[in-house]
């Protein structure tokens, strides 16, 4: 980073700022890598100033990716979405070499993830995967793992043992597929505590990457949820040590976890602290009384308007048709007298005026 800073204060004295811009490029990435998001974030946006009024594509695109890989570190995600779309815009532009498709690739596939749209990122990592492999970058190990932690998250453990046993897998034998067999094996055996000895045995390989360790804590807790739930499933009152004592967890992160699930909604219940015990309520069907009284009640409501209306009809003076039929008939005479009046009158404005 010293040696960038350096290079670009003697670009800046001779003026060379095509070369500047490539270090500062190179420099950003290096303050990603070194987690000083803020300063690589302030770096990023001056260059791409510059590099937007130049039409500079190939460093545009370069530029791009590391701020969006800046802004899935901060887990922002939509500014993440929004440098990636750019960047994409501005490859298709121009000639796109395999390694700068293959970041463009595992960006996208990471976004998907975090959406948990595993099989679409699966697609993209496995395109990343053959762009790597074309150039012999060593890269292509990570986008296995991805790939075998996408499967992994869909719960389709066949399909981690072919991709481990096929070409892929056989081209990148060592510790990192061993490392994504022991979390398979433990995923598919629904044992906690295989998995805890995978994430030790293996902490290199797995906790070392944050974008596996985020997904491989979202499984964890998610096999936790289901152990506990199939624990307390035939119990309506239950000692929180008898759960601890059979997962063999600290019966602190059991009632966290307890409380954190009734919470969510995850089974209707509550923590009797002082007794040490969780009640779980049974599932109540839902009560439709009142929903039938209103409906028994609207309905009444609509027959007693029909029984008004009836009586209305029933107590009404009877109605003599033949003074109706006489009054018709003198309304009509009426209408043609007045019609033949007006007629007339007509006829005799047209006389006088023809006269003058």
């Amino acid at each position: 980073m010293q040696l960038c800073r350096d290079s670009i204060e003697w670009c800046k004295a001779e003026k060379r700022s095509f070369l500047r811009q490539r270090i500062q490029a190179r420099l950003a990435a290096l303050l990603l890598e070194s987690k000083k998001y803020t300063d690589a974030l302030a770096l990023l946006e001056e260059l791409l100033r510059e590099v937007k009024r130049l039409d500079d594509k190939p460093l545009l695109v370069e530029i791009n990716l590391v701020e969006s890989a800046t802004h899935h570190a901060l887990r922002n995600l939509a500014k993440a979405k929004a440098s990636l779309t750019s960047a994409r815009t501005a490859a298709n532009a121009i000639y796109c070499p395999p390694l700068l498709q293959a970041q463009i690739d595992v960006n996208a596939g990471c976004l998907h993830a975090e959406e948990n749209d595993f099989k679409t990122a699966f697609s993209y990592f496995y395109e990343a995967l053959e762009n790597f492999d074309s150039i012999n970058h060593a890269r292509g190990i990570d986008c296995i793992k991805y790939m075998l932690m996408c499967k992994i998250m869909l719960n389709a453990p066949d399909d981690v043992s072919s991709i481990i046993n096929g070409k892929p897998g056989m081209r990148h034998q060592g510790e990192a597929i061993e490392a994504m067999r022991a979390v398979a094996t433990a995923h598919k055996q629904r044992s906690l505590q295989e998995f805890e000895k995978a994430l030790a045995t293996h902490a290199t390989h797995l906790g070392a990457d944050p974008i596996i360790s985020t997904h491989l804590n979202a499984l964890y807790d998610m096999l936790l949820q289901e152990n506990i739930c199939r624990i307390i499933e035939p119990y309506s009152r239950v000692e929180t040590a008898h759960i601890a004592q059979l997962m063999k967890l600290p019966l602190r992160q059991i009632e966290a976890k307890l409380s954190q699930m009734i919470l969510d909604k995850k089974f209707k219940g509550i923590l009797d602290a002082g007794a040490g015990c969780l009640i779980v309520y049974e599932d109540q069907s839902p009560d439709h009384t009142y929903e039938q009284a209103l409906e028994t009640l609207g309905n009444m409501s609509k027959v007693v308007d029909a029984l008004y209306v009836k009586a209305n009809q029933i107590s009404a003076p009877p109605v003599d048709k033949e003074k109706e039929k006489k009054e018709k008939e003198e309304k009509e005479k009426e209408e043609k007298e007045k019609k033949e009046k007006e007629k007339k009158g007509g006829k005799d404005d047209a006389k006088k005026k023809q006269k003058k």
